[in-house]
């Protein structure tokens, strides 16, 4: 139950199980509830509708079968499907861009920024276009995204997980990256490259449900992880010399950052495509909402779930019977967002 005395801290309850006590920050718990109640009436909207406009009340009829078979398929094959793989990915993504630029201390280092996103996606492209092999498209992408965030993380030094150098050396390892993806479906058979297609412009529509249920298995695996390593984070956007005195195994606590990373961003670009710029504004809504307190682990892993499904819906919605890819409407909303970090804080320090 929560309780308050004159110990605990303004702004937080003290929530006490058994012999466990544990303080929760009020405005986080408020913040974390409205984006969850903003996923569930955006899932809704986004069942309901589209080209084929449903009632909310058909819709739960057609999910367990029952109704007009055609609205049966639109719901169970189409809708649904769309909306896990949406959910799954955006929350992935959004946890991946949360701990990545806490990691980094800055607000654009992201696996999208930095090229994890492009040796994913190169990757999963010449799975199906280059050397075709009896591994999906997610398992290679795992490899991708292994392969760009060593090469970052490697030749940006000992210091390079830090600051804009850091991130300069991820954006040479995207630009490697990304050629070679623009290289092999130059050279790849047109059906083999219309196949490969949705994987680097980013798009919900017809996933591989193999790959939605391996992402939500690393999803199970790697928030309870992420939740663990955001204590060390918190401490980690202070000094290294600060860090240290507090007790955190610097590289351990970067290793085990990274790793989780590259798992969800790798597992997010296998479902979805490069949509990276849902890992750049998710952890800033998070922490806009919840007031910049700790590292917003789960604030950010809803957030994104939200624009990926606000960017969907918008996507196969507002230009119908055309649809728009999620990774385009991204791009067209995240650019100037971009531009906007990048003019709002010209005096960053860099390293």
């Amino acid at each position: 139950m929560f309780n308050q005395n004159k110990n605990t801290p303004a702004g937080y309850w003290l929530l006490t199980v058994g012999s466990y006590r544990i303080l929760v920050h009020r405005r986080g718990s408020f913040a974390a509830l409205a984006l969850i109640a903003a996923l569930i009436v955006t899932a809704g909207l986004s069942l309901v509708w589209g080209v084929e406009d449903l009632s909310l009340v058909s819709v739960f009829f057609n999910a367990a079968g029952l109704g007009d078979p055609m609205h049966v398929f639109l719901i169970q094959e189409l809708r649904m499907p769309r909306l896990i793989a949406g959910l799954a990915t955006g929350f992935a993504l959004g946890v991946a861009g949360c701990l990545l630029q806490t990691l980094a201390r800055n607000r654009l280092a992201t696996p999208g920024i930095i090229g994890i996103d492009d040796g994913a996606t190169a990757f999963a492209v010449a799975s199906i276009v280059a050397v075709p092999t009896s591994l999906a498209p997610s398992a290679l992408a795992l490899s991708g995204a292994a392969v760009a965030a060593a090469l970052a993380f490697g030749l940006s030094g000992a210091a390079g997980s830090r600051g804009y150098r850091f991130i300069v050396v991820g954006i040479g390892v995207g630009a490697m990256f990304g050629a070679l993806t623009n290289f092999m479906l130059a050279r790849a058979h047109i059906d083999s490259a219309n196949l490969a297609y949705p994987w680097t412009v980013g798009s919900l529509n017809a996933r591989p449900p193999e790959a939605v249920w391996v992402l939500m298995a690393g999803l199970l695996v790697c928030v309870p992880c992420a939740k663990y390593l955001a204590r060390a984070l918190n401490v980690l956007r202070f000094s290294d010399a600060v860090a240290q005195g507090l007790g955190i195994n610097l590289r351990r606590v970067r290793i085990y950052t990274l790793v989780v990373t590259v798992i969800l961003t790798a597992l997010g670009v296998a479902v979805v495509g490069p949509v990276g710029l849902i890992a750049l504004a998710a952890p800033e809504v998070a922490r806009h909402l919840a007031g910049h307190q700790g590292v917003a682990v789960m604030g950010a892993g809803l957030a994104g779930a939200l624009l990926m499904l606000v960017a969907d819906w918008a996507g196969r919605s507002l230009f119908a019977p055309i649809e728009i890819p999620v990774g385009v409407i991204m791009a067209a909303v995240g650019g100037p967002y971009l531009l906007w970090i990048l003019l709002r804080q010209p005096s960053r320090r860099t390293e």
